[in-house]
């Protein structure tokens, strides 16, 4: 028997030559923070290793001791910090920062946290999210006699409070923030003019749609912040509460936090980013209120209810990602979990294919089948998402190339038929598989049997309470976005 669906063109060209070797979507950044220790960047350390999976092309640390301490680097952040580096990373108060970028704009001057002075201190903030009217606003700024240094939207926060002329910081943030849109959560560490040695104080803000994550910790005498609880988990830290949308959270060494509302009108939603449940942030975290875990395995849950695969052998994922969600399709179908590929943790954006024929040995070197396990099978293989769709169509050739007889694809969410503006690198809409093709036509393209997303009802009621922001999926946006996106001559400002 012919192991091929009849319309899949074994011969048919792998991709396209212009195919990004990146198609996966990536998370921006992860931030991390804390205060009230003498061990505040070594803690910040531990703390990005746990948020590694949010940014995997730089790191950043800087830390106040009456010194300005400072230390950034490209790469993961076992590689950016080695003993030497942390010695020098003294003081009570650090903020850390890992960082994805968009293509073309990875660079060490565009590495955070970014640093500098200002009217109210020595200033450093870490950002994750993205501000959707950044362009409009250097180019103001600009006009107005600013000199950038980097490519990064965060810099036009550090040029609006320098200019704000407000008589302390926390107005001079307040005012810088409400001239920008998007998403952000940002955290500010500051060595104060007028404090006898240079002590820090620590701030954490999350804008009022609350678009990316950010909670507040403590431990012993210290406070900490991270954009995930799993960072707490490591660190020992208890969980105190997220930091709310539209709160700026004020900690100052041996006091405790004070909070203050970012704008006196407060928007009336939310609008929590849904794919923070679907993909990026790690199963063992707990953000919007929810277990990570559960609620994606209830996505697995709802997807078999939804889309069940007939006559078939076992469920397996597309690892890491995909799992817990399988696990729950599993569970609700009655068919067995399987292990149908391994992941190599070891492949990352570095590596560097220089032709099309070298570039398709990439997703080999990151999963490999395990034939054993899949020869003569019909199998349901769970994904989170699917972008450009390439990636998934060669791990579809692997495992039929293993000798699997059919392949059932189900998908734990609704099609990607829009960009993300607020902080997650996704293509543009013309490479977006699902803005492009029917369902079919992606199900031929991919070469499955079948193919089935979650639908939109199932994925909302999956996240169970809480106000999302689903413009990726509906096209419905919760703010005001630019006339134009990634336009020829325009730089890409991202955080």
């Amino acid at each position: 028997m012919n192991r091929y669906p009849k319309d899949f063109k074994l011969n048919e060209a792998i991709e396209l030559s212009k195919e990004s070797p990146f198609s996966d979507l990536h998370e921006e950044c992860g931030v991390c923070g804390v205060i009230g220790t003498d061990e505040a960047a070594h803690l910040v350390y531990l703390g990005l290793t746990t948020l590694q999976h949010r940014g995997q092309e730089s790191a950043g640390i800087v830390s106040f001791d009456g010194r300005t301490n400072r230390h950034v680097g490209m790469g993961l952040v076992a590689d950016v910090f080695r003993k030497e580096n942390l010695v020098t990373l003294n003081g009570n108060c650090a903020i850390g920062h890992v960082r994805y970028s968009t293509t073309g704009s990875s660079s060490i001057i565009n590495a955070q946290p970014l640093l500098a002075g200002t009217p109210y201190g020595e200033l450093a903030v870490a950002h994750n999210g993205n501000f959707t009217n950044a362009q409009e606003m250097r180019k103001k700024l600009e006009q107005s006699g600013s000199i950038f240094q980097t490519t990064t939207d965060t810099e036009v926060i550090m040029h609006l409070i320098a200019k704000s002329g407000e008589k302390n910081l926390i107005a001079a943030i307040r005012s810088a923030l409400a001239k920008v849109e998007g998403a952000y959560s940002l955290l500010f560490a500051v060595k104060s003019k007028n404090k006898h040695g240079g002590e820090g104080t620590l701030i954490g803000v999350r804008d009022p749609l609350g678009f990316r994550p950010l909670v507040l910790g403590k431990l012993n005498k210290s406070w900490v912040f991270a954009s995930e609880t799993c960072a707490f988990d490591l660190l020992g830290a208890s969980s105190v509460r997220e930091v709310a949308p539209g709160e700026m959270v004020i900690i100052e060494k041996g006091k405790e936090p004070r909070s203050l509302p970012l704008t006196d009108r407060m928007p009336k939603k939310s609008a929590f980013c849904i794919f923070e449940f679907i993909y990026f942030a790690r199963p063992d975290s707990k953000i919007y209120g929810h277990s990570v875990y559960e609620i994606r395995r209830e996505l697995g849950r709802q997807l078999a209810r939804e889309a069940p695969a007939q006559q078939v052998d076992c469920v397996i994922a597309v690892p890491d990602s995909s799992v817990v969600a399988a696990i729950g399709y599993a569970e609700e179908s009655g068919l067995p979990f399987e292990v149908g590929f391994i992941r190599s943790h070891y492949v990352g954006r570095t590596f560097i294919e220089p032709s099309q024929h070298m570039r398709d040995f990439r997703v080999k070197m990151k999963y490999n089948p395990i034939k054993e396990n899949l020869a003569g099978k019909s199998i349901v293989l769970i994904d989170d998402s699917i972008v450009r769709g390439t990636t998934s169509r060669k791990l579809v050739r692997m495992l039929l190339a293993a000798g699997v007889k059919e392949i059932h694809m189900r998908i734990s969410s609704p099609p990607i038929t829009g960009p993300c503006h607020y902080g997650i690198d996704t293509p543009n809409k013309d490479e977006l598989i699902a803005a492009q093709k029917s369902i079919n036509e992606i199900r031929k393209y991919l070469g499955v049997t079948t193919l089935r997303y979650m639908s939109m009802e199932g994925l909302l009621k999956s996240a169970k309470s809480g106000n999302y922001c689903t413009g990726c999926f509906s096209g419905n946006y919760p703010t005001r976005l630019p006339a134009r996106k990634g336009a020829k001559g325009e730089i890409a400002l991202k955080c």
